[in-house]
């Protein structure tokens, strides 16, 4: 809400520092993902992600396996025994847990290093164009904008210049 107060603000201040500001906007999810670079990135993230995924759903098979063995011995286990299988199992859990909770930060942090280089190229890309095109201002297009001409979607021109830059 605070970035379209702001974004709203700069629009007024343009329309009335000049009245012919020229205003566009850029997809930015979208640019991101149709670049090369960007598809390249979201294939690396993705195998990390499967690979990840595949080393939890061994573990959480094997802490299911853990605590059906549990349950069938149940019966069977002195009190003593029994606590202390419960606790190994809880131990177990809640390592578990880290390791997921880990994983998703490692996976996120992989996501920031993947795409900074492709963001802070995509910028300068948006810079030139807009200078170029005679642009005031370019805003990202995140839900916030309610109403603008197609004209003023400088998406796809913002594409195919980042796939020009090498």
């Amino acid at each position: 809400m605070k970035k379209m107060l702001i974004a709203m603000s700069l629009l007024l201040a343009a329309s009335f520092a000049h009245a012919e500001a020229k205003v566009g906007y850029v997809d930015m999810q979208k640019a991101i993902q149709s670049t090369s670079a960007g598809k390249k990135a979201k294939g690396e993230l993705e195998a990390e992600f499967n690979k990840k995924k595949k080393e939890l759903e061994k573990k959480e098979a094997d802490l299911k396996k853990m605590g059906e063995d549990l349950e069938k011995k149940k019966s069977v286990l002195s009190e003593e025994a029994l606590t202390k299988k419960q606790a190994e199992f809880q131990e177990e859990m809640l390592k578990y847990r880290d390791v997921v909770g880990k994983s998703q930060v490692e996976i996120q942090k992989k996501e920031r290093e993947l795409t900074a280089p492709i963001l802070d190229k995509m910028k300068k890309v948006i810079a030139k164009l807009a200078k170029d095109k005679g642009y005031s201002m370019v805003i990202e297009n995140s839900q916030m904008v309610l109403y603008a001409t197609p004209d003023a979607d400088l998406t796809e021109d913002v594409i195919k210049a980042f796939e020009k830059e090498k």
